[in-house]
């Protein structure tokens, strides 16, 4: 089975499938402890990886190695990967997706905003006409083996987001992301528009989405929920608080609880279940 299809039966069954956005080998080392499936989120890598914001610094080289390295220590997790807007080129986009699809990813998300773009949760976004953007998602569909491929609008206008939904679940995509939803009446409007495609939903924390339950979007019908940055989020946090905690303390590092704290240990056996992962390689799944 390939890993494209892994996914695809994952979305078609009960409930909404949960994609845990990480931002490095670290974080996808827990994510994976506590999920099956990985978002590879754009914000939290260009945060990561550039220390730079979502506005379109991304080189796609940079984000396929990142993607094998990540498929190589975590084989049996579904990972889905944003690919903002292709890296603007058709081209490059199907030469992206055709590079992901060998290393093992199991899709992409393709949007269809123009540069300069912006997170999907901040103000400014433009949108290119959607005939090119389709003219560019038929090129990536046409591409793709068995990958599964999220058409991505962020259009602001309200008849511009259903038009692009119905559009975009017209197509051969096989999953429907309308980025920065900012009420549940417009993913029922949304949900209406798309038919039977399946609906994805993007959760960030302070962004212009509503915050909702597993529970509560399986009874919205929604089939998939990313969370790009939880991880990154709660490291930022954590950072912050340990390192005023060290100057406080004069540079004396607190004290490690053996049963539930973090020190040596601990991460070193976090990471040695990754050494465990790739020589347990799965069976019957590839590209």
């Amino acid at each position: 089975m390939t890993y494209g299809k892994k996914l695809r039966e994952q979305i078609a069954g009960p409930g909404t499938t949960p994609l845990i956005g990480v931002y490095d080998m670290y974080s996808a080392s827990i994510a994976a402890d506590h999920y099956d499936g990985m978002f590879v989120s754009g914000f939290g890598f260009a945060a990561s990886h550039y220390g730079l914001p979502d506005i379109g610094f991304i080189a796609w080289p940079d984000m396929m190695a990142f993607v094998q390295r990540l498929r190589g220590a975590f084989p049996r997790h579904h990972l889905l990967v944003d690919i903002d807007d292709g890296y603007v080129d058709p081209e490059v986009a199907c030469h992206v997706v055709e590079g992901l699809e060998r290393i093992g990813a199991s899709g992409v998300i393709l949007e269809d905003q123009k540069r300069p773009r912006r997170c999907g949760h901040a103000d400014g976004k433009q949108v290119l006409p959607l005939h090119e953007y389709l003219a560019k998602l038929e090129m990536v569909l046409a591409t793709r083996r068995d990958m599964v491929v999220v058409a991505r609008t962020d259009a602001t206008d309200e008849h511009d987001i259903l038009n692009r939904a119905k559009t975009l679940a017209a197509t051969d995509a096989d999953v429907v992301l309308v980025d920065g939803v900012r009420s549940v009446e417009w993913i029922r409007r949304i949900r209406d528009v798309v038919g039977d495609k399946p609906l994805l939903f993007n959760q960030i924390a302070g962004g212009k989405s509503p915050r909702l339950s597993l529970t509560e979007l399986a009874q919205l019908s929604v089939d998939v929920a990313i969370y790009s940055t939880p991880c990154l989020f709660a490291a930022h946090e954590a950072m912050h608080s340990a390192l005023a905690a060290l100057k406080v303390a004069d540079g004396r590092l607190p004290a490690v609880d053996s049963a539930s704290g973090v020190g040596v240990q601990a991460a070193t056996e976090l990471l040695e279940r990754n050494i465990a992962r790739l020589r347990s390689e799965p069976e019957g799944v590839g590209v």
